[in-house]
C-alpha cells in the first residue's frame, strides 16, 4: 500500500533527481483502506479503527504539489488479490511492501517476488506487526528464501540472492 503517497514521491524524486529515465514506479493501494484478513485469522490489524484510507484523487493531489505525477508513475488500484496477478512481465528491482495485514502481504509476495530481480531488495515496512511477519516469514520458508533480514527499527529488508 502507499496510503498517501509520501515514499511514491520520494521514490519517484529520486529518478528525476539521479536523471534515471528507463525506470517506473508502481503504486499498488486498494485507495478504499486495509481489507480485512480473510485467509489468517486473529490478525490483530483486523480490528484497527482505522482503516487507512486515502483516495486515488487525494494521492495524485499530494504527488502533483511536488511536481512528480507523470507517467513514471504506474497507479495499480484494487485489493492485491485482484490487481497484482496482472502486472505481466515486470522486473523490479525493489519492492517495499507496506501492506500491514497477513493476507495483504503474502498477495504482494505471492504476485511481486518473482518478479523481483537477483540482487533486488525487498523492504517490509511493518516488520513490527504480528501478521506482517508471519506473512514473510511463512512466504520464505515455502520458498526456501534464506537471505539474510536485516531488521531496521520497525522495518525490515533482504536482497535476493
Amino acid at each position: 500500500g502507499i496510503w498517501r503517497g509520501g515514499v511514491i514521491i520520494l521514490m519517484r524524486a529520486l529518478l528525476a533527481a539521479n536523471n534515471i529515465k528507463a525506470r517506473k514506479v508502481f503504486a499498488a493501494d486498494s485507495f478504499a483502506g486495509i481489507p480485512k484478513n480473510v485467509r489468517a485469522k486473529g490478525d490483530p490489524v483486523d480490528q484497527w479503527r482505522d482503516r487507512w484510507i486515502a483516495p486515488l484523487d487525494e494521492v495524485k493531489q499530494n504527488i502533483a504539489r511536488f511536481g512528480l505525477l507523470d507517467d513514471r508513475i504506474e497507479f495499480v488500484p484494487g485489493f492485491f488479490a485482484d490487481t497484482l496477478p496482472h502486472i505481466g512481465d515486470q522486473k523490479f528491482a525493489l519492492m517495499r511492501l507496506d501492506s500491514d495485514s497477513y493476507d495483504s502481504v503474502e498477495e504482494s509476495l505471492v504476485y511481486l517476488y518473482p518478479l523481483l530481480s537477483p540482487g533486488g531488495i525487498v523492504i517490509i515496512d511493518d516488520w513490527h506487526l504480528i501478521g506482517c511477519k508471519t506473512a514473510v516469514m511463512n512466504y520464505r520458508a515455502r520458498h526456501g528464501i534464506t537471505d539474510e533480514i536485516k531488521v531496521h527499527d520497525s522495518n525490515a529488508y533482504w536482497i535476493k540472492s
